[in-house]
């Protein structure tokens, strides 16, 4: 099947006989469906995370089974193409009002989180944010929960850990949309605080191919380091291009947010990763037990992919919603869901998670790490870490 908007619904991992076809007739079931629209950028410049979501959700039920508290249940994936709001809130309108579904989750960026967030209010159905990182997406409507992180949450550790290594002067450099303002304002206060100087701000459009012109200004400024943040799948021109820019070579450091060193993307930057540091709530060279059996079960399920930051915002995305309906006994009913959902805590594979019953968003450890040439590849090798860090408010 294409990914393209216009495509008939897709059904996912309904059970074991249902795990070639993703479909599997509804009549097979004594009980009501439990049903989950899952709106995902499977196509578009956005597609990789919509890949790692689906794919994290296929395993998580692969692997817990697809019935819970008595109830089959039912994915239905919607393509968003990850770049239209008004497409986002469509699909989640015709999700709840044709499909009946019971919970919304994917949402790969911010602003098509924010299009759906009315939809879930006016129906009163949970929203499981996987993947978009704006502070304040679950303020836009009572029913979000976030299961992925904000981009606030892993900003604040590099800010204090920049300021106290060394680092003197920084210029930022951010996508232009409500992730990049927050890890923008967010490091400016933290690392000025630490002592640190904030030379210039620099904003690059989302969806930007070319990154020349920024670096260009950034090598003339010469400051200690440079501190990025660009969505997940732009990582790797801006690593390559910093390379060719000669920054490195002029002595100016990289340091980022996880997202520009994308588990997904490693082999594709390769060397041009080398040392550079960075603050994220997972990696795929996390040494945790859970962890090492989920990168090994997901890479078995997925032809060797890495899995990365997104797929595990789904993965706990699924858990959550499992724990959810098994504390109402299998009851649906989107205030009962959310009021079990809040509170939650677990040993996820990046580390021990909860959720904040007042916000509803994520509260998680935050590592320092460093890429690192690891048996054949590189990967981001935790060295440090901040533990039960929430979102920091911006």
């Amino acid at each position: 099947m294409t990914n393209h908007i216009n495509q008939p619904r897709r059904r996912l991992v309904l059970g074991a006989a249902a795990l070639s076809t993703g479909l599997l007739p509804l009549s097979a079931f004594a009980a009501d469906p439990f049903k989950v629209g899952l709106i995902l950028p499977m196509s578009g410049p956005f597609a990789s995370t919509g890949k790692q979501i689906e794919a994290a959700v296929k395993l998580y039920l692969a692997q817990n089974g697809a019935t819970v508290a008595g109830r089959p249940v039912e994915i239905i994936l919607k393509d968003d193409g990850g770049v239209s709001p008004d497409v986002t809130k469509r699909l989640a309108q015709e999700l709840v009002s044709r499909d009946k579904v019971q919970v919304l989750a994917g949402f790969g960026l911010t602003p098509l989180a924010f299009a759906a967030a009315p939809v879930a209010t006016q129906a009163k159905v949970p929203m499981i944010v996987m993947a978009a990182a704006t502070s304040v997406i679950p303020q836009r409507s009572p029913y979000i929960v976030r299961t992925g992180f904000t981009l606030a949450q892993v900003t604040a550790p590099m800010a204090q850990w920049a300021a106290k290594n060394k680092i003197r002067t920084v210029v930022t450099l951010v996508s232009d949309y409500g992730p990049g303002l927050d890890a923008e304002k967010v490091f400016v206060k933290g690392f000025t605080e630490g002592g640190g100087k904030v030379v210039e701000t620099v904003r690059a459009p989302l969806r930007n191919p070319d990154y020349a012109p920024f670096l260009a200004k950034v090598r003339d400024l010469k400051p200690d380091a440079l501190f990025v943040f660009v969505p997940s799948g732009e990582g790797a021109a801006v690593l390559k291009q910093f390379t060719e820019r000669g920054l490195a070579a002029a002595g100016v450091r990289l340091i980022c947010t996880g997202d520009v060193l994308d588990d997904d993307l490693m082999a594709s930057i390769g060397p041009a990763a080398a040392g550079v540091v960075s603050s994220h709530h997972y990696s795929a060279a996390h040494p945790s037990a859970e962890n090492k059996a989920y990168v090994d079960a997901f890479q078995k399920a997925n032809k060797g992919m890495r899995p990365n930051f997104h797929s595990v915002g789904a993965y706990d995305g699924m858990h959550l919603l499992y724990q959810a309906l098994k504390k109402t006994g299998g009851d649906s009913n989107g205030d009962k869901l959310l009021a079990a959902m809040k509170g939650m805590a677990w040993t996820s594979v990046r580390g021990p998670v909860s959720i904040d019953a007042a916000t509803r968003d994520i509260v998680q450890t935050v590592y320092i790490r460093k890429a690192e040439l690891v048996g054949g590849g590189y990967y981001n090798v935790e060295f440090d870490q901040v533990e039960k860090v929430r979102d920091p408010g911006v």
